[in-house]
């Protein structure tokens, strides 16, 4: 997306490296994180073992944890996902973010992530996609 809109400058596409931290941080979102978080709610992608639905369902919150943990830790680098300049990253990492008090992770563990959110809800944008969807998120 953001090469194919480049003036809305959401990556930067003139920096061959920074632009592979982008796509790192999106690439972890989407094949790491999303698919812990769809273990919980979607166990029989990958099993049909009724027993071992239910683990993936119990193994959710230590995954998820140990995701957002290492967000928290080493790959956000505030103030927004990449450091000073709003990415692509940020409206995904607010997306999945917003799923963690469901996945039973302890918030109170992520004061980064949490900013992000909050940083996240203060745009306009932001605020008029929740509305749109009629989504709850503190």
């Amino acid at each position: 997306m953001a090469q194919r809109f480049p003036h809305a400058e959401l990556a930067p596409l003139s920096d061959p490296f920074a632009l592979a931290q982008v796509q790192e941080f999106n690439s972890y979102l989407c094949s790491t994180v999303h698919v812990a978080h769809a273990h919980g709610r979607r166990g029989a992608r990958w099993a049909d073992d009724a027993a071992a639905i239910e683990a993936m369902k119990r193994k959710v919150p230590a995954t998820m944890t140990e995701c957002f943990e290492l967000i928290e830790r080493k790959l956000l680098k505030g103030p927004w996902a990449m450091g000073e300049q709003y990415t692509i990253c940020d409206p995904y990492l607010f997306t999945i973010g917003t799923w963690i008090e469901g996945d039973g992770v302890d918030t109170t563990k992520l004061p980064r992530v949490m900013e992000h959110r909050k940083r996240m809800l203060a745009r306009l944008a932001v605020q008029t996609a929740v509305a749109t969807e009629g989504t709850q998120i503190s």
